[in-house]
């Protein structure tokens, strides 16, 4: 059903509430009662495993099609999120395509147990802060069931803004509400440019702070060298000495680094030769084989942006439907026309004492309306970094390093 008419003598009197409250400061998006979750079966769907590994493939295939010769930084929980909750929205080979590129080892009910107890595993994570939002135009007829199913897998909070009316304040009111709740390291994700035309805008924010379990002492960090495609440059690196676990398949090495809490990882890959992205069997071999080793670790510090506008990529990926003609999003509103971008924005910072980041994803939806000696593992030439949850393996933050000192 949809929220119209019958549904809206609730969404005026909040509005209007609002404007009174706040004349002068349109900007401020109002928030919604519509959309209370629904029960699902608590048992059944895929495991967190399984969407974890989902994520990570899709995180894996959106670094590949990155240009190899820059650092980059996403996330792929961030990105499967946002894009997730169009393909609840999406229909017939829409959906079909979404699916596909996404992996979702599920579909209707069953997925969506399977993200409500990911996005729950996720909320409970110390360090972890995780924020879905739907931000729509009131004189746009949202499908009911549609913003149900959101609030069912994602938690998601709904926020009306005049986006038809007035795409600078929306943009302020997205942006204002994005970088609270990446704690001010995302201060904006879209622009009012992007916003024209729009019925409806889906976001993901994440913000992570995290502590090492075991951390670098400062008197360790020391310049060296780091081979980047261009050159060589000289860089900080931290160094530890100790047991790390450790693991070695299909020409890569992997160091894993726990965080306080037990949660949350950094697992650090480095290529014996040339590869840019390990395969995902590759990746599953590595975090298989880990075992704890006598090490000799040298890792680079680092302070890293990224963002970029994935259609492309996207569509590239075998997306392209989603962004045409023959989009069907019908299941968010007989008048949601086609996905109109996806903004991508992250930032990782690597230090002695543990690691910051956060990352932001928004969808624009149109309207028609080894021991002694110690081995010696130095990442210094280009690596990744996945940070990722122990019990799940839920990829949170996946970044390339190709010049460590090319930072933001």
């Amino acid at each position: 059903m949809y929220v119209t008419r019958a549904l809206r003598c609730t969404l005026v009197v909040l509005l209007l509430a609002g404007t009174v409250a706040g004349a002068g400061r349109q900007n401020i998006a109002a928030p919604l009662t519509i959309g209370t979750a629904r029960a699902v079966a608590a048992t059944g769907g895929p495991s967190s495993a399984a969407l974890a590994s989902a994520d990570t493939g899709f995180g894996l295939a959106v670094l590949a099609a990155q240009p190899a010769d820059g650092n980059v930084v996403l996330s792929p929980e961030s990105l499967a999120s946002g894009l997730g909750m169009a393909y609840q929205g999406a229909r017939g080979s829409t959906a079909t395509a979404l699916a596909r590129v996404l992996r979702l080892p599920a579909t209707g009910d069953p997925l969506l147990a399977g993200l409500q107890r990911r996005t729950d595993a996720l909320r409970s994570t110390p360090g972890l802060k995780v924020s879905d939002t739907v931000w729509l135009d009131r004189r746009e007829q949202t499908r009911r069931d549609y913003l149900d199913r959101l609030a069912t897998g994602y938690r998601v909070g709904i926020r009306q803004v005049p986006l038809l009316s007035d795409a600078a304040a929306s943009a302020t009111s997205i942006n204002e509400t994005v970088s609270a709740q990446t704690k001010g390291r995302i201060p904006a994700i879209v622009s009012a440019d992007q916003l024209a035309g729009l019925g409806w805008v889906l976001t993901d924010a994440m913000a992570l702070d995290a502590r090492w379990q075991h951390p670098f002492r400062a008197e360790d960090t020391h310049p060296a060298s780091f081979r980047t495609p261009n050159g060589t440059v000289r860089t900080d690196f931290l160094h530890g000495d100790g047991r790390y676990r450790y693991a070695a398949a299909n020409w890569w090495q992997a160091v894993a680094l726990p965080y306080r809490g037990g949660r949350l990882e950094m697992l650090a890959l480095v290529p014996d030769g040339d590869q840019r992205v390990p395969t995902a069997a590759t990746l599953t071999a590595l975090t298989g084989g880990l075992h704890d080793t006598q090490l000799g670790l040298d890792l680079p510090t680092v302070n890293l942006s990224w963002s970029a506008e994935l259609s492309g990529t996207l569509a590239g990926l075998g997306m392209g439907v989603a962004f045409g003609r023959d989009a069907d999003f019908t299941g968010i509103s007989a008048n949601a026309a086609a996905l109109a971008f996806v903004a991508h924005r992250a930032t990782l910072s690597v230090a002695e004492k543990g690691t910051t980041a956060a990352a932001a994803t928004a969808v624009g939806v149109t309207t028609t309306s080894l021991r002694v000696p110690p081995r010696q593992v130095r990442f210094d030439r280009p690596y990744l970094m996945l940070i990722r949850d122990r019990h799940t393996g839920e990829p949170v933050l996946l970044a390339r390093v190709t010049d460590p000192t090319a930072g933001d």
